[in-house]
């Protein structure tokens, strides 16, 4: 789940100030060749690993992960201007870091570490794999034998070089009519962008030293505060994450802080609403449905069964945020898709807003800089068509179960979709790319029946939802570029760059976890719930509501609702008020999960908002660096952790704690 991007808070003179179009004026910007270097694809390299590790450890615990791109940007600038500075003392020039480079290293990065997060490692791809078709129930109507493939290195890394690469394509033609014509204003993409600039300016780097002395500090004690708990991690539910914090009684309830600065790290750059709608699901769940539901054991469900099946509670915590998130889903496309048609049906009819017709010459320059170096249409048509035809002869040989007639309908409507996603997506900065793979998961389900019917809907929702999501991004770097007068054929390049990185580091990355860790294990730290989430969704197209569980079906109805009538009531009361309601999407994540990493970033939202009352210009600056160095350093602990893991060399001491 991406969180909006309102963390870097820029008063609007700061703003303007930090774009400083007089100066993009001034300064010849360097042709596309010179965009794109070694040094910046290094760095590149670098973050790319470095994010994918990090998000593939949220991913598989929780599968809620913020948007990271202005992290990104930062880290970025460090390592380049580090670097160049160290050539300069030892009496080497280079040639000087450009916020044209700094742009090129962000969105090679973000494609990169993109596909650790959206590739299904912790959903579609992981929802196919045996220990997931055991925990959805044997032998049911649907989940059969022949239903599942574990996870594979080859097979893998084949499955998304076949199918990321024809959403970096899908959408280039449109991109002078969504950047320059529409003027659309992508906000995650314009809040880089405005970072980026102001990085480059006499104002912006004095800030800049400022953030990246405060990462460095913050980084280096949480590296070093995931070295100091490891050695109290032996055996399960053993050390500072399993810390009782309020009690032995709400521990047992998933309530306790466990000292986790990855999430506390999160909490800092979500917004308010989605720390306060984590802790909302997290009572009404743990601390209120599940000991009632239990309570019924032996008169809902059997009480000889294990937890762990879906006919007993386990049912109620997989389907009821299956209910929150396809009423989440559906009112956000409908939601999405009248502001589409009523946007488009005001600029077709001459009714659309005029304030910002009159260009100035600064506009102008950075229409001509975006509209000088583009992708030929014929290089765009082509590659879609090759790369859809690689598909189409690819994915069946993978997943027999996946006819290529179905492979072929969703690369003519994908398009469509991407459209309607990235119009969207520029309007509100609401990505639905996993809405319109849920579409192709039910609709593929149902068509292909019970005996393929699993393996379809779990591939066919990867297929297009990659295709809809990479095509969304592209939009949103591309926004970017011509923000800091980058040129889009460097920004194309880099982001095939770091797509065929992704490709290569995500699947390499979720094998580090999966071999190093019980993943998937429901009581364990990496319980990938989405992957049992999804692997339900697409049983449930299959079977119909004969796989809920007694009773169940009447609290989904009740909860679908709840979803869509707080989204109602969020749009349509006053902003005073509306900013206090719920978000659905993230009251459902704790269902399954569990409350103690809402309690973490919690924290992290009560740290901004304390620093916030005391020094709000300071915190401006400052929370998205000290953010990411919390996020960075526990997060890169994970990778000396999985290696001692996967050379059996264990923690010393257990710390456990018993009741009296």
């Amino acid at each position: 789940m991406a969180a909006a991007t309102d963390t870097f808070e820029i008063e609007k003179n700061d703003a303007e100030d930090l774009t400083n179009p007089q100066e993009d004026l001034l300064k010849k910007v360097p042709p596309w060749s010179e965009q794109v270097t070694a040094r910046g694809l290094f760095a590149s390299l670098v973050i790319g690993v470095l994010y994918s590790i990090i998000v593939m450890k949220l991913v598989l615990s929780t599968g809620l992960v913020p948007a990271l791109n202005v992290s990104a940007a930062l880290l970025a600038f460090v390592l380049v201007r580090t670097w160049t500075r160290v050539l300069n003392k030892i009496g080497f020039t280079s040639h000087p870091f450009t916020r044209q480079e700094n742009t090129i290293v962000q969105t090679c990065a973000v494609a990169c570490y993109s596909i650790a997060q959206g590739g299904g490692f912790g959903s579609y791809l992981l929802g196919l794999n045996k220990r997931t078709y055991e925990m959805a129930g044997e032998h049911t109507d649907g989940n059969n034998p022949w239903s599942y493939k574990d996870p594979g290195v080859g097979w893998m890394t084949g499955f998304l070089f076949v199918t990321c690469f024809v959403g970096l394509l899908v959408l280039v033609p449109l991109r002078k009519v969504m950047i320059i014509d529409y003027k659309l204003t992508f906000p995650n993409g314009t809040a880089t962008a405005i970072l980026i600039n102001g990085f480059h300016t006499s104002k912006g780097d004095e800030m800049a030293k400022k953030q990246v002395r405060g990462f460095t500090k913050i980084f280096s004690y949480s590296f070093l505060w995931g070295f100091f708990k490891w050695f109290y991690s032996r055996g399960e539910k053993c050390g500072f994450s399993q810390f009782p914090t309020f009690g032995l009684q709400a521990w047992r309830q998933t309530f306790f802080f466990d000292f986790n600065m990855t999430y506390v790290g999160a909490g800092m750059i979500c917004p308010h609403l989605v720390n306060l709608s984590l802790i909302f699901g997290s009572v009404i769940s743990w601390g209120i449905m599940w000991p009632l539901i239990h309570g019924m054991k032996g008169k809902w469900y059997p009480d000889n069964l294990p937890e762990s099946s879906m006919k007993s509670l386990q049912g109620y915590k997989v389907f009821i945020p299956i209910a929150i998130l396809l009423g989440d889903g559906l009112y956000n496309f409908l939601k999405i898709f009248f502001i589409v048609l009523k946007s488009v049906h005001l600029r077709a009819s001459g009714r659309a807003i005029k304030s910002e017709d009159r260009q100035n010459v600064d506009d102008l320059h950075r229409n001509e800089t975006f509209m000088k170096d583009g992708v030929p249409l014929w290089i765009a048509f082509s590659g879609y068509a090759l790369f859809s035809l690689i598909s189409v002869i690819a994915i069946p040989r993978m997943f027999p179960q996946m006819r290529w007639y179905y492979v072929v309908i969703a690369y003519i409507f994908a398009p469509v979709l991407a459209f309607c996603n990235a119009y969207g997506a520029g309007l509100t900065d609401i990505n639905l790319a996993y809405n319109y793979g849920k579409i192709a998961l039910f609709i593929l389900a149902a068509w292909a029946g019970k005996d393929s019917g699993v393996v379809a809907g779990l591939v066919g929702c990867g297929l297009v939802k990659s295709i809809v999501s990479i095509s969304a991004d592209l939009m949103h770097d591309l926004k970017t570029g011509y923000l800091t007068l980058s040129s889009p054929r460097a920004m194309v390049i880099s982001q095939a760059v770091g797509t065929a990185m992704g490709c290569v580091i995500a699947p390499l990355t979720f094998f580090l976890f999966y071999k190093a860790f019980d993943v998937g294990n429901p009581d364990g730290e990496f319980k990938a719930p989405f992957a049992i989430i999804y692997r339900n969704m697409v049983i449930l197209g299959v079977e119909g509501f004969s796989a809920l569980p007694a009773h169940c079906l009447q609290l989904c109805c009740g909860f679908f609702f709840f979803s869509i009538a707080a989204n109602l009531v969020k749009d349509l009361s006053p902003p005073k008020y509306g900013k206090w309601v719920p978000l659905p999407m993230a009251v459902a994540v704790p269902f399954l999960v569990g409350a103690y990493f809402a309690v973490d970033m919690f924290v992290g939202t009560v740290i901004v908002f304390a620093w916030q009352k005391l020094n709000s210009k300071r915190a401006s600056v400052m929370v998205p660096a000290v953010a990411s160095g919390l996020i960075c350093g526990e997060g890169l602990w994970t990778l000396p952790s999985s290696i001692l893991a996967l050379a059996k060399v264990k923690p010393p001491i257990c710390m456990s704690f018993l009741s009296r």
